[in-house]
């Protein structure tokens, strides 16, 4: 520094070279060259000084802005190093000084979150304890998954307990999911076994088809069918292929032997389907009612009254409810078309047959048109408003179908009416 030509408080020009002047421990440092003149060179790496200067600045005013502040803290220690490193010239100090400040604030805070961190942590483990007791499988993954989602979602803890919970809250999942995989694997055992026995039955049932002792082979058919029904359960879908096969060779044998022994056989109906098959007589008679309106409220109860019979999937005649179905939707349909046309034509009992068909027809084919629009604007909604939830979208399209049923219904009514007009030409 002794031959320094130009010397600046905080750094000098010597041999043509520019020095920053040592502070603290950091000894002088050579920082640049002189291009053109020294006072040049040093208002220069003065100038950058400024640059230094904003860079702590807006790291200050990142952590005062930041949510997630701990996370700044490794932003920091990078910028001191740079700093040090860094060819300007200016007084370093005081901004290592906003460092050192910072830092040690985002220390205490980071401490602490951690130790918030590890209570929460902690109470998470028990929470997973508790759900992995549930017995209600579903219920218990639903609620493991909840608690491992909080957990990802709650930052670190120190590194003296970081091992621990980790270790300790993986071992809860693990323990749980392993459990929950045996107990599906027995169950899939069971089920296997279950089917087994299923088919075994169908093999024996089918067998008696070929013996010629029928008393022998009757006594044998009530034997399997007491094994039968003390199988167990299995999957629905699964067990409606194997009991479709098993009372397709039942009924083989019972045919077989009926036919042998002079017997008729009555055919037994269950109780539900008697009920579904008086409440679709009903609601036929009450599409001839002369008061359609009234029908339409007696047909709403037989709607409810389907409703409640619970009938096992096996035993459901698709055509009877399609019938009913149908049946009601018509009934409702006349009623809403009768009001109208009360509304609009107070004298319409007074026209002729034909001139009333006509008026019935004008007035559908409105409807119609309406319903028609109502059905566009609710199939582009539905598939605007599609959410790849499979309950959501069985919803939006059972809304949907439910609007091309009333559509199709008003469109067959419609063309009774023209059938019937047609008649009277």
């Amino acid at each position: 520094m002794e031959n320094a030509t130009l010397m600046d408080e905080y750094g000098y020009v010597k041999d043509g070279k520019v020095f920053l002047k040592g502070y603290l421990e950091y000894p002088d440092r050579q920082i640049g060259e002189v291009k053109r003149t020294e006072q040049e060179a040093i208002d220069y790496f003065k100038n950058r000084f400024t640059i230094a200067e904003s860079k702590v600045a807006q790291l200050e005013q990142e952590v005062l802005d930041a949510q997630n502040k701990g996370s700044y803290l490794t932003k920091l220690m990078q910028l001191r190093r740079k700093l040090i490193g860094f060819d300007a010239i200016g007084d370093f100090i005081p901004l290592l000084e906003r460092l050192d400040k910072a830092e040690a604030y985002l220390t205490d805070l980071i401490h602490s979150n951690q130790l918030k961190n590890l209570e929460i942590k902690r109470a998470l483990i028990e929470d997973a304890k508790t759900a992995a007791a549930i017995e209600d499988w579903q219920q218990a993954t639903d609620e493991i998954q909840e608690v491992k989602a909080k957990w990802i979602r709650t930052g670190p803890v120190d590194k003296e307990y970081q091992e621990e919970v980790e270790t300790t809250f993986q071992g809860v999942l693990d323990d749980f999911f392993q459990r929950r995989r045996d107990f599906f694997a027995e169950q899939n055992r069971i089920t296997q076994e279950r089917v087994d026995e299923y088919e075994r039955l169908i093999k024996l049932t089918k067998q008696l088809n070929w013996g010629n002792d029928l008393d022998g082979s009757y006594q044998k058919a009530r034997e399997i069918r007491q094994a039968w029904n003390n199988v167990g359960e299995v999957h629905p879908k699964k067990f409606f292929k194997i009991n479709k096969a098993y009372r397709h060779f039942l009924k083989l044998f019972y045919d077989r032997y009926n036919t042998a022994k002079g017997i008729e056989p009555k055919v037994k109906v269950d109780p539900r389907v008697l009920e579904q098959q008086k409440l679709l007589t009903q609601a036929e008679s009450l599409l001839r009612n002369e008061n359609i309106v009234v029908a339409a409220e007696q047909a709403k109860v037989l709607l409810s009254k389907w409703k409640d019979i619970k009938i096992p999937f096996r035993l459901v005649d698709k055509d009877m409810a399609e019938k009913f179905r149908s049946t009601c939707d018509k009934i409702f349909e006349l009623s809403y078309l009768a009001r109208v046309i009360h509304r609009k034509y107070p004298a319409f009992e007074l026209k002729s047959e034909e001139e009333q068909i006509r008026t019935q027809i004008r007035e559908m084919e409105w409807l119609v048109r309406r319903e028609r629009t109502d059905l566009e604007l609710a199939t582009q909604n539905m598939e605007s408003m599609l959410t790849g939830n499979e309950d959501e979208d069985k919803q939006l399209m059972g809304r949907v179908n439910i609007q091309k049923r009333k559509v199709a219904m008003k469109d067959r009514i419609l063309r009774e009416f023209q059938k019937k007009l047609d008649s009277l030409s």
